[in-house]
Parts: C-alpha cells; structure tokens; sequence
C-alpha cells in the first residue's frame, strides 16, 4: 500500500535571535547579566505557522538554521516523534547537552505549535488537560537588587495575589540571611518564601544556611549546592529543615540526566524547562519519569510556553513566573496571559499555544 501523502508537509523553517536588556543589572549566586537573548523559530507547513521559542545564545538559532532545518524539509510536519528522532541523531557528534538540545527544544516546541494549529485545538486540548490551571511563583529577587529593590518586587507580587515568590542567594552569603529577613518583613507571613542559590554554596554552607534560612520560615532551597552534585543535593534533602523542599532540575537536557537525578533521591520537587530538556516531547518525558518516582515537577522559566504543559503535566505542581521572561513575553508576544489570584490559565479561544510573535516590535533587538 503506498504511504499516504503528508497534508501538512513542512515548506519553510525561519529563525531568528533577538538581545533585549534587562531592565536593570541582575544578578544570582554564580553569575551576573545585562541582557537576555531570546531566539524564535517558525516551522510553515500546510498554510500555517508554528511557532517556537527559546531562551539561549545567537549560536542556537545558526544551529537551527544550518543543522536542524534541513532535517525537516518537506516532511510531515505532523510526524513530531519522527523529527525529534532525526534532530537528535544529526547532533550526534556536536554533543546532546547545551545549545544543541536548546535547537531541538525550540524547534520541537514550533511542531507542536503547527500540529495543534493544523487540527485547530489550544495545545492544552491537544495535549489532554489535567487542569485548566496552574499555579505560579514570582521568581526575581536578584542578589543585584538593594533591600528596597528585593522588597518592592516581591511584596507586589504577593499583593497581586501571587502566594508564592522566589529571591537569588549565595553572591554574598554573608548578607543572605539579612535579605531573607527583609523579603519575609515586606511579605508577611502568609506568603511561602522560595530560594535559588544556583549551586553557589558548599555541602556544609548550604546546610548551615538551610538551618538559619529555616528559622524565616523558607520553605523551598533551589539549588543549595550544584545541581551536578548528587550527592551534595541528597545530603541536604535527607538532613535539611523538615518543612523546606531541595529542588533542582533546570540544567537537565535529556532524560538520562533526569532519571540519575531521581534514582538517587536527590530532589524534593524536580525542575525542567522545556526551552533545555529536548521541547514539549522532553518535558513530556520529564513528566512521566515523575510519574514514577511519585516526585512532583515545576517548569522553570519561559511562563507562556509551559503553560499549557504545567496543565497537561499530572505530577506539575506550579510554574515558575520569572521577571525577565515575563517581561519580554509580554512585550514580544501578543497572547501572553498574567495570572489571576495566583493561577495562569490556559486559553481555550486560540489554537496552538496562542502566541504571535510581534516581529516590528522586536526588529530592534534583532541580531545580525
């Protein structure tokens, strides 16, 4: 029996890369930055656009552009599991970790895009909801930020009914507590208070400070020591403060890295970002992997994107509302939704992931 002519074969494969400034110096524990390189991609096939996005480096989009999109010409833009296959495969000798699962990531996510858009349903119908909400943690508090800067950020989310926000630590540990203390007086006490030290601390810190950071009622430490020390993460979940949950997850890009993760019991709450782990199919994976080892997940960064994931995902208990995403979602992307007493909702009303990308508003970040 011949094979059945492809309804929607992919006809064109655009990407781009844009750098738009912070709106002030940020900072966390292990790294400073004065700007965010955001790189969309859109797959045309069978009279529509998908899109796709990232938050990566110029490098992700030549990547795209010369490796990943002639893999893609012609084909069933349908057939995504065929696709994520074959890009995986022409990455072979460029290594799976960093800016080549970045590509697949942002081009596996545009499929998903085109192939809702193609059978006109949202993503989260598409997917198969397991909540028509989720909620979210605002994520800022840079360590650049002074005691007025961190307290005003935080204490407006919580005023917008966001119950939980997140705060960089670890650049100067000598100040931490301090802040800690300022952010909890500006939030009152029935906010939850999360911390990100992006692996800055040693083993013996990072339990040190859990013990004081427990006594401000902190109740989630993401990333006390390096997410690459297993056994550092292990150490502070098994003999870290009862009530304060260890994640780590953000820098996963394939599913080996997960599962080593989980099989050691390293986390609380595991992290993954569809921008890194291999697009919505990896985060997909991610989720059922949780599903087996009973751990709850949490997306990390790129609000809009996981959005209809986080609802889709059963183990996902909140999404990560990050400020310099946020920010440039709202700005770049006409669609973008804010939450309502803390809780993102996915819309029913647009197909695909109900994005457009403003392509004139950008075209002043656009790199060369």
């Amino acid at each position: 029996m011949p094979a059945r002519e492809s309804a929607a074969p992919v006809e064109s494969v655009v990407v781009a890369s844009y750098t738009i400034p912070t709106d002030r110096p940020e900072s966390d524990g292990t790294l400073e930055w004065t700007a965010t390189t955001l790189v969309v991609a859109e797959v045309s096939g069978g009279g529509r656009q998908g899109l796709g996005y990232g938050y990566a480096d110029r490098a992700t989009a030549r990547l795209i552009h010369d490796t990943l999109a002639p893999q893609l010409d012609g084909r069933d833009a349908l057939a995504i599991p065929a696709h994520w296959r074959d890009m995986v495969a022409a990455i072979r000798n460029l290594g799976r970790p960093g800016i080549c699962s970045m590509a697949i990531s942002i081009i596996d996510s545009a499929l998903w895009d085109l192939k809702a858009k193609c059978l006109d349903l949202p993503l989260g119908a598409l997917l198969g909801k397991a909540r028509n909400a989720i909620p979210v943690y605002g994520s800022g508090g840079f360590t650049s930020y002074s005691d007025y800067e961190l307290q005003a950020q935080l204490g407006e989310w919580v005023r917008r009914g966001i119950a939980r926000v997140k705060m960089k630590v670890g650049r100067e540990p000598g100040a931490d507590l301090r802040r800690i203390a300022a952010a909890r007086a500006e939030i009152g006490d029935g906010a939850e208070l999360f911390i990100d030290a992006n692996g800055a601390y040693t083993r013996k810190q990072a339990l040190f400070f859990a013990e004081r950071a427990a006594e401000l009622r902190v109740a989630w430490f993401e990333e006390p020591v390096s997410s690459d020390d297993l056994a550092g993460l292990r150490l502070l979940r098994d003999r870290g403060p009862a009530g304060m949950a260890i994640a780590a997850g953000e820098y996963g890009y394939d599913a080996t890295y997960f599962r080593r993760m989980l099989e050691a019991q390293a986390v609380d709450v595991l992290q993954a970002d569809a921008t890194r782990c291999g697009g919505i199919t990896g985060f997909l994976g991610v989720a059922a992997l949780c599903e087996a080892f009973h751990v709850p997940l949490s997306s990390h960064c790129a609000p809009s994107l996981h959005l209809p994931l986080c609802c889709a995902a059963g183990p996902a208990i909140h999404l990560e509302y990050f400020h310099d995403h946020v920010r440039i979602e709202q700005l770049l992307f006409d669609g973008a939704v804010q939450p309502i007493d803390g809780l993102l909702s996915a819309p029913d009303d647009r197909p695909g992931l109900g994005l457009a990308f403003k392509e004139q508003d950008a075209r002043c970040f656009r790199n060369p």
